[in-house]
């Protein structure tokens, strides 16, 4: 029988060996469909970063046009952050029952209003209503996008496709800086209620494209649209083999039985997310509970490590270094945006390769040297007002660069590759909503109290302090996070059970991805 194996493993073999250029076609005019639909999704990301880019050099204009003091600015420039959550908060429930595809036109068609607003807007009180329904929509794309991305995406390649959101998260801040440079010319008056109103233009491209897009196949399957759920896996999957093997654990997550053949069965439960908070909050299991922790754990540090204060307010910081001429501080903040873009492109490429865990550690780690760099070059500066310390100034903006690249790295783009990814499927969608919601506060927090803190305790002494709070974040994701690189959707909450999590807990330094596969 050992004999017949061995021909049968030969034959195949040399079945396979006069058409090796054949397979490779397939893969890759498959691979091309997938990224194409992902790609899509993840525009919906542009939203939040365009209108982070551009207010960064909109609110120069805004302050002098509208006469506005500071506390003002830090409400106008923050207050999205807490409007989001509103849309993050019923983006989840919302997609349980119409749709991953549809909730993405929604959040299109309300950013659209938002930024015709925020253009058209003829006083303070008018901008800010166009800010909240602005806000509203980006909170409905943060968390729908890389929800539809990861239950797309096939295993081996589901980490480079869930950092697509955060590159166009990136490619929209590039885009409001270069918006920025290109307005910053006309009449003061003119000039920002451009910036901020050519936002339409890639919610309008985004809306027509997310009609094109297919629905995420596990929400069909909750749905028990079986035969159309099948039908997006063959397209999205390598082989035919590889589709119906994706389906049978998407089925069996859902409760479905894996000999159910029919197209369509009825799924009483977790339909449309009921029972979902209950399950959540309520009486969590204790991988849930850990899965919950580590998602908004990882959404906290994000933004409390301080990305949205040198996103937000890079020309003060740069002010703060000695650049003084407005020009000039448009200029190094799109520096501040190409950086960023080159940066997180190079992680897409490298999730997959070399895991999740060790890029956010790296990362991580290169963000808490920038840090005390630029708080050490600040209060050099600071401390010398009437000197032009060329060098203090030159270390303040490469720390400035190399921050934004270390986050880029590590902690963007893998904070919504982690917390899209670990959720069971019944929890997937409201359990990322929590997830953004601890993201939209915190960076609503810090972008309302900016100004604040460093008048308070001087714009080195702050820079610190997030150089603080990033030292800790780094010990959670050591201690907290295991590698989830290689793992289907379906083995999430098997990962995280105690037993296996003690397992990958140990040695982790030289063996521990290596144990936490070997425990699953």
């Amino acid at each position: 029988m050992g004999d017949r194996k061995m021909e049968n493993k030969a034959d195949s073999d040399v079945s396979r060996n006069p058409i090796p250029v054949m397979a490779p076609k397939k893969k890759r005019r498959r691979n091309k469909y997938v990224l194409a639909c992902t790609v899509l999704a993840s525009m919906s990301s542009i939203l939040l970063g365009y209108d982070y880019g551009v207010m960064t050099g909109a609110v120069l204009f805004i302050k002098d046009d509208l006469k506005i003091n500071d506390t003002k600015v830090e409400i106008l420039v923050g207050i999205l952050n807490l409007y989001s959550l509103i849309g993050s908060t019923a983006a989840g429930r919302t997609s349980d029952w119409i749709g991953r595809r549809y909730t993405i036109v929604i959040s299109a068609v309300i950013f659209f209003v938002g930024a015709l607003m925020m253009g058209l807007a003829t006083n303070y009180a008018f901008l800010m209503v166009g800010r909240f329904v602005a806000g509203v929509g980006v909170g409905y794309a943060l968390m729908i996008a890389p929800v539809y991305t990861a239950e797309l995406s096939p295993t081996l390649s589901r980490g480079f496709l869930t950092s697509l959101p955060e590159v166009f998260i990136n490619f929209g801040i590039l885009l409001g800086y270069v918006s920025n440079y290109a307005f910053a010319r006309l009449p003061e008056h003119i000039s920002w209620r451009l910036m901020l109103g050519v936002g339409v233009i890639p919610s309008v491209f985004l809306g027509i494209s997310a009609l094109m897009m297919p629905e995420s196949p596990r929400w069909l399957v909750m749905q028990g649209r079986i035969g159309e759920a099948r039908q997006v896996l063959l397209k999205t999957s390598e082989t035919k083999e590889e589709a119906e093997l994706r389906l049978s654990d998407i089925k069996s997550a859902v409760g479905i039985p894996e000999s159910s053949n029919e197209d369509v069965v009825h799924v009483p439960k977790h339909s449309h997310g009921e029972g979902v908070w209950k399950e959540l909050l309520v009486r969590p299991s204790p991988s849930v509970r850990r899965v919950l922790i580590a998602a908004i754990g990882i959404h906290f540090f994000q933004q409390a490590s301080g990305i949205d204060t040198v996103v937000l307010y890079s020309p003060r910081v740069f002010e703060k270094a000695g650049v003084k001429k407005k020009t000039d501080l448009l200029g190094a903040t799109v520096a501040v945006g190409f950086s960023k873009t080159i940066f997180i492109l190079v992680a897409t490429f490298l999730l997959d390769r070399i895991g999740r865990r060790r890029l956010l550690l790296t990362g991580t780690a290169g963000m808490i040297l920038s840090l005390l760099g630029l708080g050490f070059g600040l209060t050099i500066i600071e401390h010398n007002p009437d000197k032009k310390l060329m060098w203090a100034i030159v270390l303040c903006i490469i720390t400035v660069l190399s921050f934004v690249g270390f986050f880029s790295i590590g902690l963007g783009p893998i904070c919504w590759v982690y917390s899209s990814e670990i959720f069971p499927l019944r929890l997937r969608a409201q359990g990322v909503g929590l997830g953004v919601a601890m993201n939209r506060i915190t960076s609503g927090v810090f972008g309302m109290t900016f100004i604040s803190m460093y008048n308070a305790m001087t714009i080195g002494g702050t820079f610190f302090m997030f150089a603080g709070i990033a030292t800790v974040s780094w010990m959670f994701f050591y201690t907290f996070l295991p590698e989830t690189r290689g793992k289907t959707l379906e083995e999430m909450e098997t990962l995280f059970e105690k037993s296996r999590w003690r397992s990958g807990e140990k040695g982790e330094g030289s063996h521990g991805q290596v144990e936490l596969e070997n425990a699953v």
